[in-house]
Formats: structure tokens, C-alpha cells, sequence
């Protein structure tokens, strides 16, 4: 039996990207991965719910 090289799972998030964008509606930063896009989110900030075609990127990593 050979060791695994990586967590099982892993593939499923090598190629995930993560990006930091401001609330269009209080301007707190929010942080949100790839996969997650057509998922509904909340900013912490004003508990509004965040449109990310609406945000300004900050930046990506």
C-alpha cells in the first residue's frame, strides 16, 4: 500500500482562486473563491445580500 501524495480530495481544489472584493453596498472586503460565484452570500458588514457582478475587485490570489 503506497502513501497518497496529497489530502484525498485534493484535485477537486488544486485549481481554486480566491478574490477580495468590496461590498457595493457598505464597501466592506469580502472574500470569495471561485467555486462559489452562484452561491447566495451576506456581507458581514451591512447583512445585505452581496451581487458580485456588482463589486469592485480588489484583488485576486
Amino acid at each position: 500500500m503506497s502513501t497518497p501524495q496529497h489530502c484525498p480530495g485534493f484535485q477537486n481544489f488544486k485549481t481554486l482562486k480566491s478574490f477580495e472584493c468590496k461590498c457595493p453596498n457598505c464597501g466592506k472586503g469580502v472574500e470569495i473563491f471561485s467555486d462559489e460565484f452562484d452561491q447566495t452570500h451576506v456581507c458581514e458588514g451591512c447583512k445585505e445580500k452581496i451581487d458580485f457582478t456588482q463589486c469592485t475587485l480588489e484583488g485576486a490570489a
